[in-house]
């Protein structure tokens, strides 16, 4: 592993000092919120556990994940998850030793999960979880923090739950009630009067003060031993079923592997994927925001590898799991961070404050950490969720926030997890259905190939044309938006004998879309038309070959009334071609034409024709060619008697770009004919090919000679110009439309 170098160690030193005055108090905090589930002794256990935790992600997440500035820590999503699910289990019957096992196996199961989630390489798509989903789930996490923290702050018999112990107050602690309230006041309005030091060390000294005020009145309150209204001895007895200390109690939780079963396990997976996810979202919504500050870029995979590595050792320490925590990052990065070693220094110095604090540790009130904790949980839920009620469009997503947070309160985090996950699909699929797959409509008699037709040829196309529709598609055909692409297809099919359905834009197909794309073909053949598919993406984002993928469901076969090019282009010169035979005009390549065949030179008198046909030079290609590049110089005007010219413009030595096909009767190189500059594109011969030939010269002397035949000549190549150029304006409205 390479260490990280710092510019500014001293800022860094700072940075870590400040991050780990917000984050401890809080690991301690989490750390009791969930030990205590399994009876007041073990609240110290949990004080410790969080400290311990604060100490292996400080140290292990900021060294392998690499991410500069960001602080790892205990967090609200790990003590809510791992607190229900010791809840669940003491319902269950399981022993306490059993419990912290299971607690500690399902730390080190998320830990693994997420250096599984970055050797997946799986960083971008947890990012990509829907912003109602995890609203929903923080929100859940929140309120349920406050409702474990409310009795509490009220210092009820742990036997009492939520409600019972608000419609009790003759078995509230007055004392645990007033430190807890000092301790959110402070901790809510210290922002107002200063940011030097953090909010959470002002409000937990805070409560610490009028703790040990209010024991100047009530002397029973510094006595450490059988006081449940402080933490208690860090190391001391007091482990619970087991008799020993911290220590004791890793021995006696691994002693109570033997005892574990299958079922035991199984109630593992789905919590320790909950958690994992949960920490890598948390973690890398921080790494985005931290990205926005500080104009650097994070490596999600990478980061969590570091995450997961920290967790592992987290858990085998006897700590609890964390994330990268917003809190603590954001005053590392004000007190001057730079580096990933002010991480490192919060982690170390999370181990001497329990070094060398643990007695006074031992003394923090209960109260005072559910008072820190109750302002964490308000500060979690989304309270601007509430204006998506305003509009109808948004209704659904509060409807999903609200669903995650009723599961989470009612049933379980667990649970919530699922339903999140379900409704994250009902929203992608929502998003799919409500956008449109077709992109763009249009027939054949709007817009044409490339192959440069005569205008007798035109007319056709635009009196016929109208029997092939062109339709591009875009986004998910699957089954969700099957049903929308056949309705917006149906007419067409009615009246159409041939349907384009240009694919370059789509992301997605499944087997309903190609279904029902077989259907369309079969409506189809029932009018003796054809489906054509053209440009079908060779690899889907998800790395699908969409065209063996269409072979293998059987869409492709070669009786069937179907066709594929690589291009719509290439597709729509197909359907003009037939359009064009079947109106009996020959579109044949086969016999070369004569020069009154030629378009620009219908209807000239013979005696006109025979003396301009002396000066035109005739010439032979072969398929494949080149008549000219671009940057050559040449003045010629070249008429196709027989064959066809693609004219292609160069990208680089492997690529270039088709500008147009001329065919038979059709002419090119117009342009350096009447401004004698270089040629802008190439001309290379697409088939077997005839040509005339007329240089500018030659014309020049023979128009000195003949002004009626040049005028004319002009004026053909001029008409045929303009013809173009109106069909090309049509064209463009059609696609701006």
């Amino acid at each position: 592993m390479r260490l990280p170098t710092s510019s500014n160690p001293a800022g860094d030193f700072w940075g870590g000092m400040a991050a780990m005055l917000v984050a401890l108090p809080s690991a301690i905090a989490f750390g009791v919120t969930i030990y205590a589930v399994l009876g007041g002794a073990h609240a110290a256990h949990g004080a410790l556990a969080g400290i311990l935790g604060a100490t292996a992600l400080g140290l292990i997440a900021p060294a392998l994940g690499g991410t500069n500035r960001l602080i790892t820590a205990p967090c609200a999503p790990a003590a809510a998850v791992l607190s229900a699910f010791a809840i669940e289990a003491i319902r269950g019957g399981a022993s306490v030793d059993s419990i912290l096992l299971m607690l500690t196996l399902l730390g080190l199961a998320a830990g693994a999960l997420q250096v599984l989630f970055g050797v997946l390489r799986l960083g971008k798509l947890i990012e990509y979880m829907p912003f109602p989903v995890v609203s929903g789930y923080l929100s859940g996490v929140g309120l349920i923090i406050i409702g474990s923290q409310v009795p509490k702050l009220l210092g009820v018999p742990k036997s009492m739950h939520f409600w019972e112990s608000l419609i009790s107050p003759l078995a509230w602690r007055w004392q645990g009630v007033v430190v807890g309230l000092v301790t959110i006041v402070i901790m809510v309005g210290a922002p107002l009067l200063t940011r030097a030091v953090p909010a959470a060390i002002l409000g937990l000294g805070a409560g610490v003060a009028a703790y040990f005020g209010l024991g100047l009145l009530d002397p029973a309150l510094l006595v450490l031993e059988g006081n449940s209204l402080v933490i208690g001895a860090l190391g001391g007895s007091g482990g619970g079923d087991s008799g020993g200390g911290f220590t004791d109690a890793i021995v006696a939780r691994w002693q109570a592997a033997a005892n574990l079963g299958l079922a035991d396990l199984a109630m593992l997976a789905m919590p320790a994927l909950t958690l994992a996810v949960l920490l890598s979202i948390d973690t890398l919504k921080t790494c985005v925001v931290l990205d926005a500050l500080t104009r650097s870029r994070h490596d999600s995979n990478r980061e969590l590898i570091g995450q997961g590595v920290g967790n592992i050792v987290s858990g085998s320490i006897g700590g609890i799991p964390g994330a990268g925590t917003m809190g603590a990052t954001l005053v590392n990065i004000s007190s001057g961070a730079v580096s990933r070693y002010s991480g490192m220094v919060e982690g170390v110095l999370a181990l001497l404050a329990f070094v060398l604090l643990a007695s006074a540790i031992s003394w923090i009130p209960v109260a005072a950490l559910a008072g820190i904790l109750i302002v964490v949980g308000v500060r979690m839920i989304d309270r601007n969720s509430l204006h998506l009620l305003k509009s109808r469009s948004t209704m659904l997503d509060f409807t999903v926030i609200a669903a995650v947070i009723t599961v989470a309160l009612t049933w379980s985090l667990i649970a919530a997890s699922g339903v999140g996950v379900l409704l994250a699909i009902a929203l992608f699929i929502r998003e799919q259905v409500g956008n449109s797959v077709i992109r763009r409509k249009s027939l054949g008699n709007q817009i044409f190939s490339k192959r440069v037709r005569t205008q007798e040829e035109m007319e056709i196309l635009t009196e016929h044309g109208s029997r092939a529709a062109i339709v591009e598609l875009q986004g998910s055909l699957f089954f969700g938006t099957a049903a929308q692409l056949f309705q917006a297809l149906e007419p067409e099919l009615k009246s159409r004998d041939y349907l384009i359905l240009d694919m370059r834009r789509v992301q997605t197909v499944d087997v309903t879309a190609v279904h029902m794309l077989d259907q369309i073909k079969d409506m189809l053949a029932e009018r003796h038309g054809f489906l054509i598919l053209s440009q079908i993406p060779q690899n889907l984002p998800s790395g699908r070959d969409i065209e063996g993928y269409f072979d293998q469901i059987g869409l492709v076969r070669p009786e069937a009334p179907i066709r594929i090019f690589p291009t719509q282009d290439e597709a729509l010169e197909w359907v003009e071609d037939r359009v064009l035979l079947e109106a009996a005009l020959d579109v044949g390549e086969e016999t070369p034409l004569d020069l009154h065949e030629i378009e620009i030179f219908a209807g000239r008198k013979e005696t006109t024709l025979s003396a301009l046909e002396q000066h035109f030079e005739k010439r032979s290609y072969a398929k494949g060619e080149h008549i000219f590049a671009r940057g050559d110089t040449g003045d010629e005007l070249f008429l196709i008697r027989r064959g066809a010219v693609r004219i292609v413009l160069p990208l680089n030595e492997k690529q270039s770009h088709h500008l147009g096909t001329f065919g038979r009767g059709a002419f090119f190189g117009e342009m350096a004919f009447l401004d004698g500059e270089p040629r802008s594109a190439d001309a290379v011969a697409f088939s077997d090919t005839e040509l005339y030939v007329l240089s500018r010269k030659t014309f020049d002397a023979l128009a000195e000679e003949h002004k009626k035949i040049g005028l004319k000549l002009m004026e053909g190549l001029a008409s045929v110009l303009a013809s173009r150029l109106r069909y090309t304006n049509a064209e463009l409205r059609v696609l701006e439309s």
